[in-house]
C-alpha cells in the first residue's frame, strides 16, 4: 500500500486555501519541490503570497469557485481558519476534490521520510525546530525543514533537501495537528495550558502530548525538558500505554541544568548545562551529554528559556547524526527566528524588538529575558491573540505583565473567532492599574507610535510581543527612523 506522499499521484495538481499563511506558504513551496503542480488563493495579499508568485505559483487574492474551476486541483489542502461557508471548500466538497486539512497535508510529508525530527511544545518549538535544523546543517546533512517562522538560513520557512532520509519539522498541538505526524524522534519543549478553545484544561493538554509521543515509531527517541511537571505526566501516560498495549518503549532522554534533578527520572539530565554564566544578557554554558563534555555554547538569544530550547535541539541533532564540534558551532553562530526575540532596528535611539510571545508564560520568560539586555526603560507593546485565550487565562496575563514599568496594550486579534465572550484587552489594562501597576489602553495600534514618541528615550527598549499584526509595528517605527 502506498503511503505518504506517493499515495498522491505524480506530478498532479494541488490547491492551497489560505496560503499566504506562515506553513501553508511553507508547504505550497515544498508541494512544488516535489513536482507537484500548486497554486493557492488568499484573501489577504501579502508579501508572502508575491514571494509564491514570482516561484512560479499560480495564486489567486479572493477565494471563489472560479478559481477552482480554472486551476481544475487534484487535491486540495485547506487552512485551519478556513471558515466552513467558505465558497472555495465547499465548491471542493460539491465537486468530490479530494481535500486535506493543513496538518494532513504534513502528515503526508512525514510518512514519506525514513527519520523525522518533530518538535512539539507549547512554548520554544520555532526556535528549537531552527536551531535543530542550523546544526544537522553545520554537521553536513542534508534535512528538509518545515518552520512556523521566516528563518535567515532559508530565506523563508522551509528548506527542500534533495532526498527523503531526514525530516526536521515544527509540530504544532493546535487543533490535534501533531496526531497526524510520524516521528522517528520526537521532542517536547514544554507542555502548558494553551489552545484553550480546543483544550478546556491542562490534563487535555497532557493528555493530547502523551497521544503524540504514542505515534512514535518503535524504538524512537524522545527528548525532553526535565524540570516540566507536565511533560513528565504526558511522558507517564504514554508509557503506561505502551505497556498496556504491548509495544516497545520510546527511548527517554532529559534536557537541564547538569545539577537539577529531573522530575521524570529523579537523575541528572542526560543533555546538560554547567557552568551557566550570562554577559550582556546572553548565555552561556558547557554542554554536556551522557556525562561527556561537548563544549561551550555561548548563545547569541537571551534568556534562560532559550538554554532549555538549545539543549532540546542539541541532543535531537546528535541522536540523528549531528557531529558534536559543529553543533557547537552552529549554536554559537545562531541570531534566532524571525519574530523570535528579533531585533529590528532603532527608534528614537532605543532599542527595538519584536517576539511572538503572546501567552502569558512566554511573555513572562521574553520580558525576564529582556531585563537583563543593556537598557535604561523598558516599554512593551502586547497584543493578546484570541478571545478565548484572553478569557481563560486573564489572570495569568495580569500577572505576567504587572511587574512592566508600563505596558502599552492593542486590541485582542483573532482571525478564526467571535468575540462571544466580551473580553477585551481594555480589562487586562484596567486589572493591573487596579493592582498599581501601569497600562494604557489603545483600540488603534498606530496611536501607539505617538504614545512611544512622548515616553522613549535614547537607550531605552522597545519590546513588542504578540502575533504578527502586532509585531509589523516594530516595521513601522524602524522605518520612521531611517
Amino acid at each position: 500500500m502506498l503511503k505518504g506522499l506517493n499515495a498522491l499521484k505524480q506530478g498532479s495538481k494541488v490547491y492551497f486555501i489560505g496560503v499566504g499563511g506562515i506553513s501553508m506558504s511553507g508547504l505550497a513551496l515544498l508541494a512544488s519541490g516535489y513536482g507537484f503542480e500548486v497554486g493557492g488563493s488568499d484573501m489577504h495579499p501579502s508579501e508572502r503570497t508575491k514571494m509564491l508568485s514570482t516561484k512560479g505559483l499560480k495564486i489567486y487574492d479572493c477565494q471563489v469557485k472560479e478559481n477552482l474551476m480554472e486551476f481544475k486541483p487534484d487535491y486540495i489542502v485547506k487552512t485551519a481558519a478556513c471558515l466552513p461557508n467558505n465558497e472555495e471548500v465547499k465548491y471542493a466538497m460539491d465537486n468530490n476534490i479530494t481535500m486535506f486539512d493543513r496538518s494532513e497535508f504534513l502528515g503526508l510529508i512525514t510518512e514519506s521520510y525514513d527519520s523525522v525530527i518533530n518538535i512539539s511544545g507549547t512554548h520554544g518549538k520555532t526556535t528549537t525546530t531552527a536551531m535543530t535544523s542550523l546544526m544537522l546543517l553545520e554537521s553536513g546533512k542534508d534535512p528538509t525543514v518545515h518552520l512556523g517562522a521566516d528563518f535567515y538560513s532559508f530565506n523563508g520557512t522551509v528548506r527542500l533537501g534533495k532526498g527523503r532520509d531526514l525530516l526536521v519539522s515544527e509540530a504544532c498541538e493546535f487543533k490535534r495537528s501533531f496526531l497526524n505526524f510520524s516521528s522517528t524522534t520526537a521532542a517536547i519543549t514544554n507542555v502548558d495550558h494553551d489552545h484553550v478553545d480546543c483544550y478546556p484544561t491542562l490534563q487535555d493538554v497532557i493528555d493530547v502530548f502523551a497521544l503524540f509521543l504514542d505515534k512514535l515509531s518503535d524504538n524512537g527517541n524522545v527528548v525532553v525538558t526535565g524540570h516540566c511537571a507536565n511533560t513528565a505526566e504526558s511522558l507517564k501516560i504514554a508509557l503506561d500505554n505502551r505497556k498496556k498495549a504491548g509495544r516497545p518503549e520510546f527511548k527517554v532522554f532529559t534536557c537541564g541544568l547538569k545539577d537539577e534533578k529531573c522530575v521524570f527520572t529523579g537523575k541528572e539530565p542526560d543533555m546538560a548545562a554547567d557552568n551557566v554564566s550570562f554577559e550582556g544578557g546572553l548565555p552561556s554554558f558547557d554542554a554536556w551529554f551522557m556525562g561527556e563534555k561537548l563544549g561551550r555554547v555561548q548563545l547569541q538569544i537571551p534568556g534562560k528559556h532559550n538554554i532549555d530550547n538549545s539543549l532540546i535541539a542539541l541532543c535531537c541533532a546528535l541522536l540523528n547524526g549531528g557531529e558534536p564540534s559543529s553543533c557547537i558551532k552552529a549554536l554559537n553562530e545562531f541570531k534566532g527566528a524571525d519574530g523570535r526575540y528579533t531585533v529590528k532596528g532603532t527608534y528614537r535611539g532605543a532599542t527595538v524588538v519584536v517576539d511572538y510571545a503572546h501567552h502569558p508564560a512566554a511573555a513572562r520568560a521574553t520580558i525576564e529575558a529582556a531585563s537583563h539586555m543593556p537598557h535604561n526603560n523598558m516599554w512593551v507593546v502586547f497584543q493578546p491573540l484570541t478571545f478565548n485565550r484572553t478569557k481563560m487565562l486573564f489572570e495569568d496575563y495580569v500577572t505576567s505583565l504587572l511587574p512592566c514599568k508600563k505596558v502599552l496594550f492593542s486590541e485582542i486579534f483573532s482571525d478564526r473567532e467571535i468575540n462571544t465572550h466580551e473580553i477585551s484587552s481594555l480589562d487586562i489594562s484596567k486589572e493591573i492599574n487596579k493592582r498599581g501597576g501601569d497600562s494604557e489602553f489603545f483600540e488603534n495600534k498606530e496611536d501607539i507610535i505617538p504614545r512611544l514618541d512622548e515616553l522613549v528615550k535614547e537607550n531605552d527598549l522597545i519590546l513588542i510581543l504578540g502575533p504578527e499584526d502586532i509585531r509589523e509595528l516594530g516595521d513601522e517605527l524602524v522605518k520612521k527612523e531611517r
